[in-house]
Formats: structure tokens, sequence, C-alpha cells
């Protein structure tokens, strides 16, 4: 038996180092993970409320269309409910861009740093992949666009980009999307959408009247902690959610990850709770790199990325020992890490570690 070749050479995807492993492998009691971008204060109190009220419900298979989930959420966005799609995740969404519209006599365009599950469904579909470097962290619009060609049908801009976390700017993303062919899927994603204060940030959902050839995602994992439960959308003009909808496995968003999603839509004292602290947690880390003379990109979501002047699988290792789970072994930015932002203590404690480990190694003097 003979799988497809063009997938024989792909890498698993490697989620954050779990907890239970690192207590196991290294003998340690008090492990902090900082590595996947997962909201520390936890999710809506409501949302438990729900799950709890429809756990004797599991022997019967959830709603294969989200039909209550989709009425809520559409009212909340201001778009029809016809414009909306749910998957495991937001992941599964990209997934099913890939398998609706890529063919291996298609081309795709993406950042050459950003999150890797776009290239890997790409090339998954056996697409040609075009990488375009970022620049100053930024997706480099213009380069992107000159990538663009007659084979092009989808391209990814991810926004605050993953790992980088910077932001692709409202007017710098409206001229963008005016020159780009109206044959090309656009993909917006917006998973940290939530976290950003910039006010130079924009709401995609707000630019899908103008530009129907765009699609944006998002995801219940992050701001509202949701991450186990593995559900997130996508929004964009009808037809495109009909296509995508066409290759959507069937029931493929859970009961309790239904119910626990819609639930948290109608909590708006959780949200502003979780952005607050991600704010003051985010700038705290801000202030103690600048304090520490590192230099890193300014993060819009609720993690950011440091260049720590040092091959970062070497800090990843040491940090690891002292119990402290962060990212690193970025191709393009070899010394830098990805820490998310966690709670006061966690931060503070991520902090101290570092600046040990750093000065261990004589980067900090």
């Amino acid at each position: 038996m003979q799988p497809k070749q063009n997938i024989m050479h792909l890498p698993v995807y490697q989620p954050g180092k779990p907890i239970e492993d690192v207590k196991r492998e290294l003998g340690l009691d008090d492990v902090i993970k900082l590595a996947s971008n997962e909201n520390p204060i936890g999710y809506s109190p409501k949302a438990k409320a729900a799950m709890l009220d429809e756990i004797d419900r599991l022997n019967i298979y959830p709603d294969g269309a989200s039909v209550e989930l989709t009425a809520v959420l559409a009212k909340k966005l201001g778009v029809a409910e016809n414009q909306l799609i749910f998957g495991t995740g937001s992941s599964d969404i990209i997934l099913m861009i890939c398998r609706a519209y890529l063919t291996s006599a298609d081309e795709t365009v993406m950042a050459d740093e950003t999150f890797s599950q776009y290239k890997h469904n790409c090339e998954v579909e056996n697409a040609k992949i075009v990488e375009v470097p970022l620049k100053e962290g930024k997706h480099d619009l213009d380069a992107m666009l000159e990538a663009v060609n007659e084979r092009t049908k989808v391209l990814w801009i991810c926004n605050p980009n993953n790992p980088t976390g910077t932001i692709v700017e409202h007017e710098e993303l409206v001229q963008f999307l005016t020159k780009v062919p109206g044959h090309v899927l656009v993909v917006l994603d917006e998973a940290y959408c939530e976290y950003v204060t910039d006010e130079q940030y924009t709401d995609g959902t707000k630019l899908l009247e103008q530009f129907p050839n765009l699609v944006v995602l998002r995801t219940f994992s992050k701001v509202y902690g949701l991450a186990a439960n593995r559900i997130g959308y996508g929004i964009g003009a009808a037809p495109v959610i009909r296509a995508i909808n066409q290759v959507r496995e069937p029931f493929n968003t859970g009961r309790l990850a239904q119910v626990a999603a819609k639930a948290s839509l109608l909590d708006d004292e959780f949200l502003t709770r979780s952005r607050a602290a991600n704010s003051a947690g985010r700038d705290y880390l801000h202030a103690q790199f600048d304090r520490m003379g590192l230099q890193y990109f300014e993060g819009h979501g609720n993690f950011i990325m440091v260049d720590v002047r040092t091959p970062s699988m070497q800090i990843f290792d040491r940090l690891l020992r002292k119990g402290i789970i962060i990212r690193a072994g970025w191709k393009h930015y070899p010394n830098s890490i990805r820490v998310s932002v966690g709670n006061e203590e966690q931060n503070a404690k991520f902090i101290q570690a570092l600046e040990e480990v750093l000065t261990e190694l004589a980067v900090l003097q």
C-alpha cells in the first residue's frame, strides 16, 4: 500500500510540550507552560454551566449545522447566518479551504514564518507554495502581491501573525485587498484579534461586503479559553462558505463545544477581564525585555517573540529544566523564542528564569 508521495516528507505538527511530560521526564513538581498561547485565567463560568447542563446528552449526535451557535454568532458579528462555517478549531477551516480550493495545478502565497498549518495543508493538496519573507517581522504585502499570478488560488495573512505577533494595519490591508485579483481567495486569520488594542488594527468582518474574495478565520481557543474543546469558525461571502461547506466532515464540532462557545459569546465580562489581564501581562513582559536590553517584536496577541541572542533551542532546554515551557526553533529567527503571556506569577517566574539563563550564558552581564 502506497500513500500519496507528496505527504511522505511532511512533519507532524508539534504542539507545545505538555506539562505532564516535563514533570515526568525531569522530576519536577512545579511546571509553567507558556508555549501554546492559552488563556491563563481559564474560561467563562457561563460556558462551564452550559457544558454541565449538556453533559447528559452525549449519547446524541451534535447539531451538524451548529444552528443555535450560528444564530448567536451571526447576530454578534452582524453577518448573515449563511456566511458562517464552524470547525474543530480554526485549523479545521484551514484544512477545508485547502481541500475545497487547491489542486496540484494551483499556487498559494504565504509568509515564510507564519502559522505552520497553512503550508502543511497546502502541501497535502500538492499545491505549489510561494513563501514571501517577512519584513521586520510583518507581512510584506507588496512582495506578496508581486507573487500572485494567474495560477494563484489562495493567499494567507495571519493577523496578528503567529509567531511574531505583528499586525497588518487597516489602511495597508484595505489597499492590498483592493489590488488582489478577484480569482484569489484571501484568508485573513484573526485567531488573536480579541487581544489587539492598537487602534490601527482592523476588524476583518467589516471588510467582507467590500471584498467578496475574503475569508476571516477566528477561534474560541484563545481569548475564550476553550482550547480543549477545539472549535473555531470562518466568515465569508455566502458562495465561498457554501463551497467550503461542501468538504466539511459531518458532525465536525461536538455538543459541549457548541454550547460552551455559545455561552462564551454571551459573557462580555469574561472577555473584558481576559483582555485586560493580557494587556497588563504583555506590558510587563515588554518592560522587562527593555530592562534586559533584549529586542522583540511588539506583541499584539497573547504572546511575544523575543531575540535572546543565542540559539533558541539552548534557551528552551535550560528554561525547561527550570520548569518553564516556551516555544523555540523558528527557521528564520533561530535566536528568538516565543513566550505566551501568563498570569502575574507565571510572567514573573519566567522573567526570573530567563534572566538567570541568559546570565549563565553570558548573554547578560
